[in-house]
């Protein structure tokens, strides 16, 4: 007892004056740290609301919904770049979301032999290292080709449908949104395995023990158990996807234009940004700052909107 009383006070024994110096010292350059990134997150909002703020007295919220972007007459809207930067993401996420989460649990549950499981780690973590330029010229020389006959094939068939109202004659929204897809799966994929991986084996064990099958203990107990951690992968590939740049330039079209069909041209704010600030003046250079608040702001919606999701699903 007398060793064991020992053991416990040299555990517990008080900080020396040192060692609290140094807990404190910690404390506050992790606090300095993280005020860091919120004020370089404000400051870049702060420049480019300046470096914007001649187009915002000039057009104020009707550039929001305006489709004209004519730099010989200074007349500038953004809404047909918000249109394309929404819905190429979306087009990308209902591609990558169910492939992601899927390869997620492929490995995390050891469905595959353990190399072909490290092999297949690896293959979409080296999705993730390719750049975004790369997956660009893949995407004229490869991908194109290959959606350009199946969108023939659609319009002539489906026509009537306003989705396949256009001939796909080469880039449009949606050889970008089938490009982001294989751009955000390394994303949505790395992040949902470790939430399913971080999931307890407890649960799997008593669902196990109560009688499920496998694919009963993923969809009813594993899925929901890891539910905010998928969110947040989502929302994350959401927020790649809104801001990727020249990938999506190659294979959008950049037209200015909005249109119901998948295979129509059209243009996002980073591609808007990516081909036109190189040459831009006076009122158009605002008005490209004006585009990128509207993109940051955006992209700020997208994240509070994860964070109030994961939160609403972890009180439940």
């Amino acid at each position: 007892m007398t060793t064991q009383a020992q053991n416990r006070q040299q555990i517990v024994r008080p900080l020396t004056s040192g060692e609290k110096f140094l807990d404190r010292g910690f404390i506050w350059l992790t606090r300095i740290f993280a005020m860091a990134i919120a004020g370089v997150l404000i400051w870049i909002a702060i420049q480019v609301g300046i470096q914007a703020f001649p187009a915002i007295l000039k057009f104020g919220p009707s550039f929001l919904v305006k489709s004209a972007w004519n730099p010989v007459t200074n007349d500038y809207g953004v809404l047909p770049h918000i249109y394309g930067t929404l819905v190429s993401a979306l087009i990308g996420l209902l591609i990558a979301v169910p492939i992601g989460v899927g390869t997620a649990l492929l490995l995390s549950e050891n469905l595959l032999p353990t190399p072909v499981q490290v092999v297949l780690t690896f293959l979409v973590e080296l999705l993730a290292a390719i750049p975004s330029v790369v997956y660009g010229v893949w995407g004229i020389f490869v991908l194109i080709p290959l959606i350009t006959p199946v969108g023939q094939w659609l319009n002539h068939t489906f026509g009537w449908l306003p989705i396949f109202s256009t001939i796909p004659t080469g880039p449009g929204l949606f050889p970008a949104g089938v490009i982001l897809a294989i751009m955000t799966l390394p994303i949505i994929t790395a992040i949902s395995r470790d939430a399913l991986i971080a999931v307890p084996s407890s649960l799997r064990q008593a669902a196990v023990g109560l009688g499920a099958t496998r694919w009963e203990t993923i969809f009813k107990v594993l899925i929901p158990a890891a539910f905010s951690g998928i969110v947040s992968a989502v929302m994350l590939a959401l927020g790649r996807a809104m801001g990727e740049t020249m990938a999506v330039t190659m294979l959008i079209g950049n037209a200015n234009d909005i249109s119901a069909s998948l295979f129509a041209p059209s243009n996002t704010i980073s591609s808007l940004l990516a081909s036109q600030f190189a040459e831009a003046s006076g009122l158009q250079i605002a008005s490209l700052m004006y585009a990128a608040l509207v993109l940051f702001v955006l992209t700020l919606i997208v994240n509070i909107l994860a964070e109030y999701i994961v939160l609403r699903v972890k009180r439940l």
